[in-house]
């Protein structure tokens, strides 16, 4: 959840807006953490939730069964493909390893010519900053071309995410 409870404000927040802006979410379907609040926020708004779970996570008993959807799959893998071919757009909220995980395997995946779909980091609080400016010393050091940076873009308030994803959809 963070260290912040402004954290799950902000998810709640960003999941009100998702449905009332008219988006469904497909995330890992987990029911605790910011994607937790996420979930709970988009469906108790009207939304539709579609969650993608891998077996092993199930059986710990952190599946959310009150979403619209919940699809049990057998590994990591077949969870991030299908989240992929389910979803239109892709963002990633202040998170830890799994976040840090799909966005830079999305970001991958868009680079290779595996999907063309919008990619954004919600750069609340300034939370993403250091992974930014690491990015900004990968290009000077010539490992990431500025049109590979162009795969992604950095929103640092919601309505920015919310308009640039209109423009890019």
């Amino acid at each position: 959840m963070g260290t912040s409870p402004a954290y799950q404000v902000m998810a709640q927040e960003f999941g009100e807006t998702m449905a009332r802006e008219g988006y469904d979410l497909v995330y890992g379907g987990g029911r605790v953490g910011l994607m937790g609040v996420l979930a709970s926020a988009v469906m108790k708004s009207g939304g539709q939730v579609i969650g993608i779970i891998p077996e092993g996570l199930f059986d710990k008993e952190v599946a959310d069964q009150s979403i619209t959807e919940l699809r049990v799959v057998a590994s990591m893998h077949e969870r991030k493909a299908l989240m992929e071919k389910l979803s239109d757009a892709f963002v990633a909220l202040p998170g830890g390893w799994g976040t840090l995980d799909e966005f830079f395997e999305i970001l991958t995946w868009s680079q290779i010519g595996l999907h063309r779909k919008p990619i954004a980091l919600l750069n609340w609080d300034q939370f993403y900053a250091p992974i930014l400016s690491q990015i900004e010393v990968m290009m000077e050091q010539g490992f990431v071309s500025k049109e590979n940076r162009q795969l992604f873009y950095v929103a640092e308030k919601m309505d920015q995410f919310f308009l640039e994803l209109k423009q890019r959809l």
